[in-house]
C-alpha cells in the first residue's frame, strides 16, 4: 500500500471533531478494541510498537490468543528462538495475542489485538477475532497500521483517519477512504467488523520511506496522539518523545552526510509545507498551540 485513506492530519491538526466514544450513563464502561498487525500493515513497526507501547503503559493482561498453526506458514513466518531468564532456549511461534487493559481514571476499558499478519484463512481469521470481540463486549474498533510514503523525516508524520461506517463518519466529520488496490489483513478486518456493526475506524501513519526500519520512534509517536485524542485518555509518553528527538537528529545527521538525500529531504520539506500553507489560520494555531500545552503539562515527568 502506498497512499493514504481517507482524511489525513498531523496529530493535533484539521477540524474539531466529533467525540469518537459517545457519552454512556454513569458508571457504565466503554470497550474499544485497538488491532494492529506486524509485516505488510506494519512500516517501521510503527503500528505493532505504539500498541505494544500503549499495552506495556496501562498493564494490560492476556485473556485469549488464536492457535497459529491454523493460520500460519511457519517457512514464510519463522518461529524464533530465544533464551529466557535462566537461560534456556525456548521456541517462539508466531500468534496473535488478546490483551485487556483499564484506561486509568477513565470509563473506558481496551482489548489489545497483537499479532503477525496471517498467511491463511483470513475470512475464518477474522471472524474468530470478531468472536473474541463479542466475547470481550467490544463496542468500537480502531485499526492501526503504517506505510511508507514521501513524507520528509523533519516535520509532523501524518495520520490518515478513515471510516467506512456512515453514520460514524459524518458524526466524526471524515471521509470515506478512497483507497483501491490490494489490502492487508487490517482492511479485511475493517470490513469484517462494519458487517457485524461494531462502530470502526482506521488509522494510517506515514513512513518516512527513505528511513523505512525499524524503530520508527516519531510515526509511533504520532499514532498514539491520534490514539489519545480517540479515547479521550491522556497519554504519558515523555520517554517516547525523547526517542523521536533523537530518531529525528540521527536522520539529520545522516542526510547531511549525503547530498543527494539532503537535496531530496528539502524537496520534501517545500512539497509539505506548501501543502500546509492553507492551515495556517489564526484558528488552527491557537488550535494546536492549546494541544502542545496540554501535550507538554502531560509529558513533564
Amino acid at each position: 500500500m502506498n497512499s493514504f485513506e481517507g482524511d489525513t492530519t498531523e496529530p493535533g491538526a484539521g477540524p474539531e471533531r466529533e467525540r469518537f466514544l459517545q457519552p454512556v450513563a454513569d458508571g457504565q464502561r466503554v470497550t474499544v478494541m485497538l488491532a494492529a498487525f506486524e509485516g505488510w500493515n506494519d512500516a517501521g513497526e510503527a503500528a505493532s510498537d505504539s500498541l505494544r507501547y500503549l499495552n506495556k503503559l496501562w498493564g494490560g493482561k492476556k485473556v485469549a490468543s488464536i492457535d497459529a498453526d491454523e493460520y500460519y506458514d511457519f517457512q514464510f513466518t519463522r518461529p524464533t528462538v530465544r533464551r529466557n531468564a535462566a537461560g534456556e532456549r525456548k521456541i517462539k511461534w508466531p500468534s496473535t495475542r488478546i490483551y485487556k487493559a483499564s484506561a486509568p481514571d477513565s470509563n473506558v476499558d481496551v482489548i489489545f489485538v497483537q499479532g503477525t499478519e496471517p498467511s491463511y484463512k483470513w475470512r475464518a481469521y477474522t471472524a474468530e477475532l470478531l468472536v473474541h470481540a463479542e466475547a470481550l463486549n467490544v463496542d468500537y474498533v480502531v485499526l492501526v497500521g503504517a506505510l511508507l510514503a514521501d513524507v520528509p523525516h523533519s516535520r509532523p508524520i501524518p495520520v490518515s483517519t478513515s471510516s467506512d461506517d456512515a453514520p460514524l463518519r459524518e458524526r466524526m466529520n471524515l471521509e470515506a477512504s478512497q483507497y483501491e488496490g490490494p489490502v492487508g489483513i487490517v482492511g479485511v478486518l475493517s470490513e469484517v467488523a462494519l458487517l457485524a456493526g461494531i462502530p470502526t475506524i482506521s488509522l494510517w501513519a506515514a513512513v518516512p520511506h527513505y528511513v523505512a526500519q525499524a524503530p520508527s520512534p516519531k510515526a509511533q509517536l504520532a499514532l498514539l496522539h491520534r490514539i489519545e485524542e480517540l479515547l479521550q485518555v491522556p497519554l504519558d509518553t515523555h520517554e517516547l518523545a525523547e526517542e523521536a528527538d533523537a530518531w529525528e537528529r540521527g536522520v539529520d545527521e545522516l542526510a547531511t552526510e549525503d547530498p543527494e538525500i539532503a537535496a531530496y529531504v528539502r524537496q520534501l520539506e517545500e512539497a509539505k509545507d506548501t501543502a500546509d500553507l492553507p492551515e495556517a489560520t489564526g484558528e488552527s494555531i491557537a488550535r494546536e498551540f492549546e494541544r502542545y500545552l496540554k501535550r507538554r503539562g502531560q509529558d513533564r515527568p
